[in-house]
C-alpha cells in the first residue's frame, strides 16, 4: 500500500523531499547538463512520474530521495555535483524514486554526471528480461575513477553476463549483484579491481569454474560472497590470500574437492559458509580450528566423513556451528561442550553419531537452538527442564530411539519437544553423588560458571 501512494506524484513530492532549501547567493547550482542527465534518468526508471514539473529547481536544493549531491571546492571556484543516485523504493525511512513496472537504463545517461560516487537500484527490473547495463562507456569518463559503489539488488529481470559489461573502475569499493538472472562465468577483469572491499554475487545463475587467481589482486577484499549460484569445480587458492576477509559465503553451489588449507591465513575472518557444495572425504578440517576471530562456521550438506575433532583449539569464541548431514560418526567429544560454551547454534543433525550426549551440552548456558536429530544416539538426555523449556522447538532430538529422558521431564509442558522420547529406566543419579569417573576424580570445570556482568545475544 505504501509503495503504491508514493507513486501518486503530490504525495510522492511530500515523502520523498530530503534536501532543505539552500540559499542560493551561498551555493552555487548544478550545473544544467547534471541536471538534463538527471531527468533523463529517472525518466527512464520511471515515466509515468513527471519529474520535471515536480522538480523544477536546481536538483541540488531540491531533490527526491536519494539523489545526493556535494560541493567541490578548488582555488578558483565552487561547484555542485551529484554524487548518488538510488533508485527503488525500499521503505518510508529509504523513499526513492520508486521504479515503473518496465524501467529501462542507460549507463550513458550518467556520463554528465561527473563525479558520481554511488548507484543503487532495488526492484527496478522486474517485469521485463533486459541485458545487464554497459558501463564500458563509462570508462573514458570521470566515473572510470569516481564510481565507489554499484549495487542492483532483487532485480530478477536483469539477465544475460557481465563480460565486457563492467569495466576497471579504479575506485570501484562496492559491487552488489544478488537476486538476477545474470549468468556466464566470474570475469577475469574482476581480478583487476584492487580496491574493492565487498563483492557480493549471490542469488544469481553464474556457473562454471572460478579462475585460480582472480582474487590474487583484490588485498583489501573484506566481504567475499558467490553463494547460490552454480559455480563448480575448486575453490580458488588465492582467497587464502585475502587476509582482510571478515566474511567467505561459497554456499549452494557446487565446488567440490578439498577446502582448501589456505584458509588457514584467513586470521580476520569472522564468518564462513561453505555448506550444500560437493566437498568430501576429507574429514573436517582441523585448521578451521585456528581461526581465532572466527564466530560462525556452517560446513552442512558436503560428504565430509571422519570424526567430530577433539581438540577444538581456538574455537571458545564460536556463536554458530552447522555439521548437519556431513557423514560424522563415532561419538560427539565430551570436549566439544567445554570449548563452545559461548556457541548459539549447533547443528549436528543427519549423520551417524553415536554414544550418549555429552553431559557437559548441559552446561551450554548461551544456546537458542540445538539440533542433534535424526543420528545414533543413546542413553539419558543431559538437559534441565528449564533449558528444553527455553529451546522448546528449537531442541531437535528426533530420529535418535535410544534416548530417553527422566520421568521429571514427561509432562504436558514438554511433550511438543520430547513426547516422543521413552522414559529411562534407571533413575539419574545426582552429579554430586558421582566422585569417580573410572577411578579418576571428576573436575568440575568453570566453564558452567557465568559471570554477572556479561550480556550475550544471539540472532537467530
Amino acid at each position: 500500500m505504501a509503495q503504491v501512494t508514493l507513486t501518486s506524484p503530490l504525495l510522492f513530492l511530500l515523502a520523498s523531499v530530503s534536501f532543505m532549501l539552500l540559499s542560493v547567493t551561498s551555493q552555487p547550482p548544478l550545473g544544467a547538463a547534471e541536471q538534463e542527465a538527471v531527468y533523463r534518468v529517472l525518466e527512464s526508471i520511471n515515466s509515468g512520474i513527471p519529474w520535471r514539473t515536480l522538480f523544477p529547481d536546481d536538483m541540488c536544493s531540491s531533490a527526491p530521495h536519494g539523489i545526493v549531491c556535494d560541493y567541490f571546492y578548488d582555488t578558483s571556484a565552487v561547484t555542485a555535483h551529484v554524487t548518488e543516485l538510488s533508485f527503488g523504493y525500499v521503505s518510508d525511512y529509504s523513499p526513492n524514486p520508486p521504479c515503473g513496472s518496465y524501467s529501462t537504463f542507460q549507463p550513458s545517461l550518467l556520463t554528465p554526471i561527473l563525479h558520481l560516487k554511488k548507484l543503487f537500484f532495488y526492484k527496478c527490473f522486474t517485469e521485463k528480461e533486459i541485458p545487464f547495463p554497459d558501463f564500458s562507456p563509462l570508462l573514458s569518463s570521470s566515473q572510470a575513477s569516481s564510481l565507489e559503489e554499484l549495487v542492483f539488488v532483487e532485480n530478477p529481470g536483469l539477465s544475460g553476463s557481465l563480460d565486457g559489461r563492467i569495466g576497471n573502475f579504479s575506485g570501484l569499493r562496492r559491487l552488489v549483484l544478488t537476486g538476477t538472472s545474470v549468468s556466464g562465468e566470474i570475469p577475469r577483469g574482476f581480478g583487476e579491481l584492487i580496491n574493492m572491499e565487498q563483492l557480493t554475487l549471490s542469488r544469481n545463475k553464474f556457473e562454471g569454474k572460478i579462475s585460480a587467481n582472480i582474487f590474487q589482486n583484490l588485498q583489501k577484499l573484506r566481504v567475499l560472497d558467490l553463494s547460490e549460484n552454480g559455480f563448480k569445480g575448486s575453490v580458488p587458492e588465492s582467497i587464502g590470500n585475502l587476509t582482510d576477509l571478515l566474511k567467505l559465503d561459497l554456499s549452494y553451489n557446487e565446488f567440490s574437492g578439498r577446502i582448501p588449507e589456505m584458509f588457514k591465513n584467513l586470521n580476520s575472518l569472522e564468518f564462513l559458509d561453505l555448506s550444500f557444495n560437493r566437498f568430501g572425504n576429507f574429514g573436517v578440517p582441523l585448521f578451521l580450528s585456528k581461526l581465532t576471530s572466527l564466530k560462525e562456521v556452517y560446513l552442512s550438506g558436503n560428504f565430509l566423513g571422519g570424526q567430530i575433532p577433539e581438540k577444538w583449539g581456538n574455537f571458545g569464541g564460536i556463536l554458530g556451528i552447522g555439521l548437519s548431514g556431513v557423514g560424522l560418526f563415532g561419538n560427539i567429544p565430551k570436549s566439544m561442550g567445554v570449548t563452545l560454551k559461548k556457541v548459539c547454534y549447533l547443528g549436528l543433525d543427519n549423520n551417524m553419531l553415536e554414544g550418549i550426549v555429552p553431559e557437559e551440552f548441559g552446561a551450554l548456558e548461551f544456546v537458542t537452538e540445538l539440533n542433534l536429530e535424526n543420528n545414533n544416539l543413546t542413553g539419558r538426555v543431559p538437559f534441565s527442564a528449564d533449558l528444553v523449556s527455553k529451546l522448546g522447538k528449537k531442541l531437535k532430538l528426533e530420529g535418535n530411539s535410544d534416548l530417553c529422558i527422566d520421568e521429571g521431564l514427561r509432562s504436558a509442558k514438554f511433550s511438543g519437544v520430547l513426547g516422543h522420547l521413552k522414559v529411562c529406566r534407571q533413575p539419574n543419579i545426582p552429579q554430586t553423588a558421582l566422585l569417580f569417573d573410572n577411578f579418576y576424580p571428576r573436575r568440575h570445570s568453570s566453564y558452567a560458571l557465568i559471570s554477572l556482568g556479561f550480556v550475550f545475544s544471539c540472532f537467530w
